[in-house]
């Protein structure tokens, strides 16, 4: 197995992070979600940045709780969860370091569905989580 801090450079996140946040804000149904929410996208891109390469390359360059700040969202849905995967899928697709995509997959597939359990959870404590289904 490649040591973490071998499987990718710190360009590579940056490129990913920004390439897969330009198809979200282009994209119909994400798009609007994300610019109501998102109030400097500068900021949030190198928060995105350190997020990944935290778990990427295992930097501990991030800081921060994601659950809280997604469970506070209104009206989510597994359709946007199952949109963010598809975007993310295209833009892993263009990587040219394919371990590299593939790991960011597996981990894209595990934020979506912890974030969705959590959400569920939050806002419906009384029934059962749904999954989140991706091509």
């Amino acid at each position: 197995m490649i040591p973490r801090e071998d499987l990718c450079t710190d360009e590579e996140i940056t490129a990913l992070v920004h390439d897969f946040y330009g198809r979200v804000r282009a994209d119909a149904q994400l798009g609007p979600i994300f610019d109501t929410h998102v109030r400097d996208w500068d900021a949030h891109l190198q928060r995105m940045a350190s997020f990944w390469s935290s778990l990427m390359r295992g930097t501990g360059t991030y800081s921060g709780t994601p659950m809280p700040v997604h469970i506070a969202l209104p009206g989510l849905r597994a359709e946007f969860f199952q949109q963010w995967l598809a975007l993310f899928h295209e833009t892993a697709l263009t990587l040219p370091n394919r371990r590299f995509a593939e790991r960011a997959e597996e981990f894209a597939h595990r934020i979506a569905r912890s974030l969705w359990y959590g959400y569920q959870l939050h806002s419906r404590p009384l029934d059962a989580p749904t999954d989140i289904h991706h091509a």
